[in-house]
């Protein structure tokens, strides 16, 4: 059963996600997209203040979206993407060897000025490694179909 704006409580928390960081990722990313050198190479990671290879914050965010979108779409919930992102902290660093989850709780909604037929969710989500260490935290909008009973 698909779930809408109508169905989604203020206040609800939801626990989500499992993502293994792995070191071929963390570099093959950080190639592509933040080729910093404490994402590239052992070496040079050690003598940082990260002391080791680390995955970039972005790899970090993209990482939790992946974890989002699967649940959005395990919750069969009438997504319709996001305008976009109030709020993004990295926390703590986030290593080759980590395990990520999310939770992401609602903190308001309303129905749309301009659309009638979408509902804006405000939340926020937080992502820790498997220590329950907090390594990000993002505060956004989401946009839903309403159901229109």
């Amino acid at each position: 059963m698909m779930k809408y704006y109508e169905d989604i409580e203020v206040g609800v928390t939801h626990k989500f996600g499992s993502y293994d960081v792995t070191r071929e990722e963390v570099i093959e990313f950080a190639q592509k997209y933040d080729p910093q050198i404490f994402h590239l190479d052992d070496e040079a990671a050690a003598k940082t203040y990260f002391g080791r290879l680390s995955a970039s914050g972005w790899h970090t965010a993209a990482m939790t979206m992946r974890m989002m979108v699967d649940h959005l779409n395990m919750d069969k919930q009438a997504s319709l993407g996001s305008p976009g992102v109030e709020k993004l902290q990295w926390k703590q660093p986030v290593y080759p060897g980590d395990t990520l989850r999310c939770e992401r709780e609602t903190l308001s909604k309303r129905i749309s000025k301009s659309r009638s037929g979408m509902g804006l969710l405000y939340g926020i989500v937080k992502t820790y490694n498997q220590h329950n260490e907090l390594v990000m935290v993002m505060e956004s909008t989401g946009l839903i179909s309403v159901r229109g009973d």
